[in-house]
């Protein structure tokens, strides 16, 4: 269907007046334009892996992490003083950062995260291409009831994975699971009407990789208890 619609969209009204040579550029003029976009740009050709969109991911899931491992420390310091941090304690917070733990949420990020979501969002745009109202309240709906569970779901099983504890997984299901989702949607349906109605498609991830900074540190807070 790309192919097809960006060959036709280029020659609409014109194939029959151009010569020859226009036929070409416009073949190139085509392809160009399905190359800023890394689904599109497969044609038929098979999976484009979104590399750029999956690190942007990644480091702004790392982001949120390492705010989210930053304010424990403080948390922590502050009540071990009481009253004010003295210098060791404020080098305390930036020399016990769990790395593993950030890798866990980077590799989230790039793996996961970053390309899932990249899919998604390109295939709303797909089957909803017009920019209404009803579209935007339909695509922002999708993104709660749809989106919302799979990347709770996708998150708390990378993290027991990682962490060896698959057989706890149901139990965290079970308990932390709907509550997350729930508190998620007074966060995400007013971002998700942003990223659908001004934000431009390649931009997407990105944005919503920003807003989940704050999303993250919920997360990895919620994880780490």
């Amino acid at each position: 269907m790309d192919l097809l619609g960006g060959g036709h969209g280029g020659l609409w009204g014109w194939n029959f007046f151009l010569p020859d040579s226009n036929t070409s550029r416009n073949k190139r003029r085509s392809f160009e334009a399905k190359s800023s976009n890394s689904l599109q740009a497969t044609g038929g050709s098979g999976y484009q892996f979104p590399l750029k969109q999956s690190l942007t991911a990644g480091c702004l899931t790392l982001s949120g992490d390492t705010i989210a491992q930053l304010v424990g420390r403080w948390r922590k310091e502050i009540a071990l003083n009481s009253s004010s941090l003295e210098k060791d304690g404020v080098s305390n917070i930036f020399s016990e950062h769990d790395w593993i733990r950030s890798l866990r949420m980077l590799s989230y990020g790039i793996l996961i995260y970053g390309p899932g979501s990249f899919a998604w969002y390109n295939y709303l745009d797909h089957v909803m291409p017009k920019q209404s109202v009803e579209n935007l309240m339909l695509k922002v709906l999708l993104n709660q009831i749809v989106l919302g569970p799979c990347v709770i779901g996708a998150v708390f099983a990378w993290n027991n994975i990682w962490l060896g504890k698959i057989s706890q997984l149901p139990a965290m299901y079970r308990k932390d699971a709907l509550p997350t989702l729930l508190y998620g949607f007074r966060f995400w349906i007013p971002v998700s009407i942003l990223n659908f109605w001004v934000v431009p498609l390649q931009a997407r991830v990105a944005f919503m990789s920003v807003a989940s900074i704050f999303w993250n540190f919920y997360l990895s807070s919620t994880m780490s208890k």
